[in-house]
């Protein structure tokens, strides 16, 4: 006893040392972050007590994050890839430490589709027409895996925490809702402030709303396993406010995916979530040649005058409808440009992060419009295509063989177990991974933080679920 105290004391008072010297260096230097550098280590040693800490901080901090420039060629998103850098090295020690911990779930099919999906994007790394930018693709890809694949894998050991992980996920998400809502509401939720209300927390309404939609089935999972008459209540006013918020956003492919997160629910207990899903694929296939015959996607090119930015959100519905958005337009000109790309490079891709600097010379001008200079540098807006331009058609077959897998295992699990709780996750993941499909159809946003980070959570959830599924009584106490 008396040993603990004076090991409490020691931390103590190191932690305070190192907290007045990095106060110190930060106003000799004017640069605050070293502040943080502490609560860093102070961090690093609890979650080492304890890996849970961390994880579920983490989690709360995905919708709070920010992005943040150092430097002009240094910019990152704060605090949460520092917590995923800091979640995968504390992890990476735990599994050597104690590797029989996920002995059993590591070979799991869907985890090794995964593993053997980053095989390949290392492949592409070493043919890639820019290694750097795409070295520094594969660094951070492996801390989102370690952090959001990995570390699930020694946390989710009970049911109690897999809710604990998806309360404070929907929570945090909802109180950033509320403070986005609460501010776009001063600007009288017109469609013109609605990148100026997601500041700083989004880049823009589209990041802010395939989030907020994939967070939406977390509630309807909350509603369906509570049995309180009074919480059903307070879930049932928190998706209205959220369902709100979402019309609010003005993201048409995010309405689009709360319609596809609904009808996963109808399609997995029909048992026809694969079919549908592998369907989709072919006939997306089969439009794009019948577009590519005899040129075909020509009579869709834009009038240059007319395909503008509309301050009014009824007239950018007219002018998508008649094709004369210019955010639509743009797309096109960027897919036909990724499309074209591809015959060159089919096997290894042009290497991750590197679509921006090359696809200009394949595009075709009909198509141009006022904002295709794309200063910002932003890719194709369509992840299926990304990384057939960037990883090849393997790296394609690989990420098709991965959803699809996580959709068959969805269901599986879903028609497989008679426990409520197990059947809830398993629906609750195919709807959000529904969502996630869609919104990525017109985006490429699971190389972002926030989607990132939700993709690789869902896929180690499933797995989780899959495994403890099947050992219920490994479990028990915690229904």
């Amino acid at each position: 006893m008396i040993r603990s105290v004076n090991t409490n004391k020691s931390i103590f008072w190191i932690f305070a040392g190192l907290l007045v010297v990095f106060i110190s260096i930060s106003i000799l230097t004017n640069e605050y972050f070293w502040v943080a550098i502490p609560f860093g280590i102070l961090l690093s040693y609890l979650g080492w007590q304890n890996i849970s800490i961390v994880f579920y901080f983490l989690l709360a901090t995905l919708p709070f994050s920010m992005e943040y420039n150092f430097s002009s060629g240094w910019g990152t998103d704060i605090p949460d890839e520092f917590l995923m850098l800091l979640m995968s090295g504390l992890i990476f020690l735990y599994i050597i430490y104690k590797p029989e911990e996920i002995k059993k779930q590591i070979r799991h099919p869907l985890l090794l589709i995964l593993f053997f999906s980053v095989l390949w994007t290392l492949n592409t790394v070493i043919f890639s027409v820019n290694p750097v930018v795409s070295i520094k693709y594969l660094l951070a890809k492996s801390w989102y895996i370690g952090a959001f694949v990995l570390a699930p894998l020694v946390v989710f050991k009970s049911k109690n925490a897999i809710k604990t992980a998806a309360i404070i996920m929907a929570a945090s998400m909802f109180i950033v809702t509320a403070v986005i809502l609460a501010r776009h509401g001063q600007y009288n939720f017109r469609f013109a402030e609605i990148n100026n209300a997601v500041q700083p927390f989004f880049r823009n309404h589209v990041n802010y709303s395939a989030l907020l939609v994939s967070s939406i089935p977390l509630y309807f999972a909350f509603y369906k396993l509570t049995g309180l008459k009074r919480v059903k209540i307070i879930i049932s006013i928190t998706i209205v406010i959220l369902l709100i918020a979402l019309f609010f956003s003005y993201s048409r492919g995010a309405w689009l995916a709360l319609f596809s997160g609904l009808i996963a629910f109808i399609l997995i207990r029909k048992k026809l979530l694969l079919i549908s899903y592998f369907t989709f694929i072919i006939i997306s296939f089969g439009f794009l040649l019948w577009m590519k015959n005899n040129n075909r996607y020509l009579q869709y090119s834009p009038d240059f005058q007319t395909t503008i930015f509309h301050q009014d959100f009824r007239e950018h519905l007219i002018a998508t409808y008649r094709l004369k958005d210019v955010s639509t337009e743009e797309r096109f000109y960027r897919w036909i440009a990724g499309i074209r790309m591809i015959k060159d490079n089919w096997l290894t891709g042009y290497g991750p992060n590197t679509f921006s600097d090359n696809y200009k010379p394949y595009a075709i001008p009909a198509f141009k419009t006022w904002v295709s200079d794309n200063k910002d540098k932003s890719t194709v807006h369509n992840y299926f295509l990304l990384i057939t331009v960037e990883q090849g058609i393997p790296g394609l077959i690989f990420f098709l063989l991965l959803t699809g897998g996580l959709l068959y295992y969805a269901q599986k699990i879903y028609h497989s177990t008679e426990d409520i709780f197990y059947k809830t996750v398993a629906a609750t993941i195919a709807s959000v991974f529904l969502i996630l499909i869609t919104v990525n159809l017109l985006s490429d946003l699971i190389e972002t933080d926030k989607i990132g980070s939700i993709f690789f959570l869902s896929l180690s959830t499933l797995v989780v679920t899959d495994f403890f599924s099947k050992k219920k009584s490994v479990l028990a106490t915690d229904v």
